[in-house]
């Protein structure tokens, strides 16, 4: 069992983020199977029978989205090993946090948050999920501080140590909105 607070360590080198922004990618990730495939990488390296049978599909399935995955870029071959005389492929992320451009995809720009919501399970008792949302008025520059902040947070979360028997997820993001503002017309701030 890994030490508390140790740093959760993959067993092959990735970058810590990669952004996510041709087409090609955003249609890679877009899809519940793909994205099992990338949460799974971010345990271990995997072949894609480990791959299959941890998601309970066929290795051709898994075989298929594991190639649609390493051409976008977003998994690559980390080794290699001998098993009966047949030479499997191990699969590992290029980036520990994938960083999203918004709107690429103009049929569904919320596929990344509808796709959170739909793997949200309640848990009678338990005090999560918890979601929140906030909106300030504030410069630019001020909101890019804390959407670097809430990078470090979602890098420390991947960081934690695997243990106990619930996958959780964090989606965070900080956005431009349509909200209405107040003219600037001198009023006291109460």
């Amino acid at each position: 069992m890994p030490q508390a607070g140790a740093r959760h360590a993959l067993d092959y080198p990735l970058d810590d983020v990669v952004h996510v922004e041709s087409k090609v990618q955003m249609k890679a990730v877009a899809d519940d199977t793909r994205m099992g495939i990338l949460n799974l990488l971010l345990e271990r390296a995997a072949t894609v029978s480990q791959l299959a049978e941890a998601l309970d599909k066929p290795k051709g399935t898994i075989g298929y989205h594991a190639k649609v995955l390493e051409e976008a870029g977003l998994i690559r071959v980390v080794r290699t090993g001998k098993v009966r005389a047949i030479t499997e492929k191990y699969y590992g992320r290029v980036g520990r946090t994938l960083q999203f451009t918004p709107n690429l995809d103009p049929d569904d720009p919320l596929w990344l948050i509808n796709d959170a919501l739909r793997s949200v399970r309640t848990i009678e008792g338990e005090p999560l999920p918890m979601f929140t949302t906030r909106v300030a008025r504030i410069p630019v520059e001020r909101a890019v501080e804390f959407a670097d902040r809430l990078v470090a947070l979602t890098e420390e979360f991947i960081d934690t140590p695997r243990e106990g028997d619930t996958v959780f997820g964090v989606v965070a993001g900080v956005y431009p909105t349509d909200h209405p503002t107040f003219a600037d017309d001198g009023a006291p701030d109460d």
